[in-house]
């Protein structure tokens, strides 16, 4: 049975109301007051509240704004109901996230499609998740089990070999297998890694609650760290040489843990995608009403079939350039700027280099 909260200071639009979505088999929950009805929801999390907008104290606006703010409440069809039905009014409450308006007086058959299109939209989405979590886990339990096999075989391997012959191996080759060991364990530790961020985002999709509070995230004076990840990529594929840095100081609206992870993958590419001597350039500045980063190599680029199938767990050419790894960093990046309201663009032909371009528009508080 679905919960409606009904808040009206009125207490025969009250009843009128909640004998009409009793009669249809809603569980209905009264409260006359903004403030009232605040506590309410917290309390009941019902699956729909219909609330007026002209009250003492704690009007229909400042209730959907708190309600809105708090994570367990943020996500509740919520629809305004008002006598007063002007333009300025409805963008107001649209803008804080008002899904419906009901405008008095209204027919119970008026109050009874505007609940049933805001529960079935409700139901829409929370269907649409279960399938993509559905999706996730069958992708999850397909693909784990092989990406870790082939670095997990070269610890096993590689620790059998000290484990029962290390009498006979000179001093170099066991280094050289602890090596191997350490190379594979870094392997795999990254192919969890990536696994648990993906899954992660794809939860956080899944919740429009959870996209807003990822929005919430800012770094300022950017360019420090975005010239220490993709210094430290560099000096992985030692190529310090090759890279070229523009990145200016600028504020990021994103968590830094998620620009660092932009910034590894990106670079990271860049570099296993290129020849040695050819150079690696990362920028990071303001364009109009937005923030741009790009990296940019002269390696041997996308096809345009190959930027179009841009997904989770794609490889491109794996059996011709012995590609390691799961294929999902790019993906990821995707993901991240995407849950962030920007774009990523890949620019460039095959064989002549790509340059990958991500732009995230600036908060409001940011913008001159």
């Amino acid at each position: 049975m679905k919960k409606i909260l009904v808040i009206d200071d009125e207490e025969w639009l009250r009843e009128m109301i909640h004998l009409a979505l009793k009669q249809k088999g809603f569980d209905v929950i009264e409260s006359c007051n903004g403030a009232d009805g605040i506590e309410k929801a917290r309390h009941e999390l019902p699956d729909l509240i219909l609330c007026d907008i002209n009250m003492e104290k704690v009007d229909g606006y400042l209730t959907l704004a708190s309600l809105r703010n708090e994570a367990p409440t943020a996500a509740i069809p919520f629809i305004l109901m008002t006598g007063l039905a002007d333009n300025a009014g409805m963008r107001h409450g649209m803008e804080l996230g008002a899904d419906d308006y009901l405008a008095k007086p209204f027919t119970t058959d008026a109050l009874y499609a505007a609940v049933e299109a805001r529960l079935k939209k409700a139901q829409t989405v929370r269907d649409e998740a279960e399938r993509k979590l559905a999706h996730l886990r069958d992708n999850i339990s397909l693909m784990m089990p092989h990406e870790m096999r082939t670095p997990l075989n070269g610890i096993l391997t590689n620790a059998e070999l000290l484990a029962h012959s290390a009498a006979t191996f000179k001093t170099s080759e066991i280094a050289e297998i602890g090596q191997e060991i350490h190379k594979s364990s870094q392997r795999l530790e990254r192919l969890i890694e990536n696994f648990l961020i993906y899954a992660q985002l794809e939860l956080i999709a899944a919740d429009p609650q959870n996209v807003n509070a990822l929005r919430i995230g800012k770094t300022e004076r950017s360019g420090s760290l975005i010239r220490e990840r993709a210094t430290a990529q560099a000096l992985h594929a030692n190529r310090s040489e090759d890279l070229i840095l523009d990145a200016s100081d600028i504020t990021v609206p994103m968590a830094g843990e998620y620009l660092a992870k932009i910034i590894e993958e990106l670079v990271q590419n860049a570099f296993k995608f290129s020849e040695p001597g050819t150079p690696v350039r990362v920028s990071a500045n303001e364009v109009f009403n937005a923030v741009e980063i790009s990296v940019g190599d002269q390696g041997r680029g996308f096809s345009t079939d190959q930027i179009a199938r841009i997904g989770a767990y794609m490889q491109f050419e794996r059996k011709m350039h012995e590609q390691q790894g799961l294929g999902l960093g790019l993906t990821i990046v995707k993901r991240l700027i995407e849950l962030h309201g920007g774009t990523l663009s890949i620019e460039g032909k095959k064989g002549e280099g790509a340059r990958v371009v991500a732009k995230l528009p600036k908060s409001k508080t940011d913008k001159v």
